[in-house]
């Protein structure tokens, strides 16, 4: 077995559903007009897809124990491209919701999968790789972005380019599924597990990963409409918001794993924490558009690591599974990420956008507070080489 190429491999599987999942997102607005949709209608198709996605994850676990992270891996990145492509050629809302439900669910099973994988890996490796699988996902996200734009410049409809990105996709996916860890690797020794409920570490890490993903979904909608309507900045240059942010979360996480080896997680998550912190305070405190956009900027780099960080964590909590860890944290992030828009909204409706986004300093605090946490936990770990068969290696 070579954990090398595995790390890798599972580095390539995290490009490989960015590419997929933003190619999506990227045209939603494009979706929306070929497929005549009120914004009811759109609002039900995204919803199917997160809900979805959220159902899945609550037995990705179970199903990983049973064939392992690797495996699921597979089938699930042989399956997305196929159900993108079903998206782009659906015909009428109905053929439309199914098939974004349907790459929701799937969409769910794989992003827990690829992170217990990572985490195996990290845990054979002794090393840690997080950062740098989600610096992977990042940078996907950005280029799928680009490559939307500019078919849709182009005049290319969404069922072309998802059907082309779908087949390019899934030849990618396959190839790079080959170098995963063989099923053994997922597993933990007995003596450590336990029922596998939802444990006080891992509701801890839960809930940071809720608040983690409530400010960066807060930051992803609401920081072009702060830098406008209460900084001044026009429509164009409010836009740069997104952009700093994106741009500088991306920079830590691509050296994000060299740090960890250097400061240790518990250093690196507290001072990242701190960097947010005061990065949204300069967005809330300083009146002054280019001063935001320069606190959005830190905000991107201070909260670039804390979600690997907490994966890597969570996928070493004793007395449970990795993979149904994972699974449970993924639960509260991707709610996070479905209600921080909303939640959000309903605030700035009520005291306005800079005090609520004010309101997220002592919650980021609290994190920080919590970074002890990430101490007892090396990347070294519960599974060795030497457990694995021979045939497996």
């Amino acid at each position: 077995m070579n954990v090398g190429r595995a790390r890798w491999a599972v580095t390539t599987v995290f490009f490989v559903n960015g590419c997929l999942v933003s190619s999506y997102l990227a045209r939603i607005p494009s979706i929306k007009v070929e497929y005549q949709l009120s914004e009811s209608e759109l609002g039900i198709v995204l919803t199917l897809f997160g809900a979805a996605a959220l159902v899945s994850m609550q037995f990705v676990g179970g199903v990983v124990a049973r064939i392992g992270s690797g495996r699921l891996i597979r089938l699930a990145l042989a399956l997305l491209p196929i159900l993108l492509a079903a998206v782009g050629q659906a015909r009428g809302v109905v053929q439309l919701g199914i098939a974004v439900a349907l790459m929701g669910l799937v969409h769910g099973a794989v992003d827990v999968a690829m992170n217990a994988h990572a985490v195996a890996v990290e845990r054979l490796r002794g090393r840690p790789i997080m950062s740098g699988c989600h610096a992977a996902w990042s940078v996907s996200a950005v280029l799928a972005s680009l490559v939307s734009a500019a078919v849709t410049r182009a005049g290319v409809d969404i069922g072309t380019q998802f059907v082309a990105v779908g087949a390019v996709l899934l030849v990618a996916g396959q190839l790079a599924t080959r170098g995963l860890l063989p099923p053994s690797a997922d597993q933990t020794p007995r003596k450590k597990q336990t029922s596998g409920g939802w444990t006080r570490p891992l509701v801890i890490f839960g809930a940071m990963g809720f608040v983690v993903m409530i400010g960066e979904a807060a930051v992803i909608s609401w920081s072009g409409v702060l830098l406008h309507e209460s900084r001044g900045a026009g429509l164009a240059t409010a836009g740069l918001a997104f952009t700093a942010f994106t741009t500088f979360q991306t920079a830590g996480r691509v050296i994000g794993d060299r740090l960890t080896e250097r400061y240790g997680a518990d250093v690196l998550f507290r001072g990242c924490a701190l960097v947010a912190v005061i990065g949204l305070t300069v967005v809330v405190a300083v009146p002054l558009w280019p001063a935001a956009l320069a606190g959005f900027a830190l905000v991107g780099l201070g909260g670039s690591v804390l979600l690997p960080l907490i994966f890597s964590a969570v996928g070493r909590v004793g007395g449970i599974e990795a993979a149904t860890a994972v699974s449970q944290l993924t639960t509260f992030t991707y709610a996070g990420i479905l209600i921080g828009p909303a939640v959000v909204g309903w605030f700035a409706a009520a005291v306005g956008l800079v005090w609520t986004f004010t309101g997220l300093l002592p919650l980021l605090l609290g994190v920080a507070a919590n970074s002890r946490l990430m101490a007892a936990r090396s990347p070294k770990g519960h599974v060795s080489a030497s457990t694995l068969t021979s045939e497996e290696r």
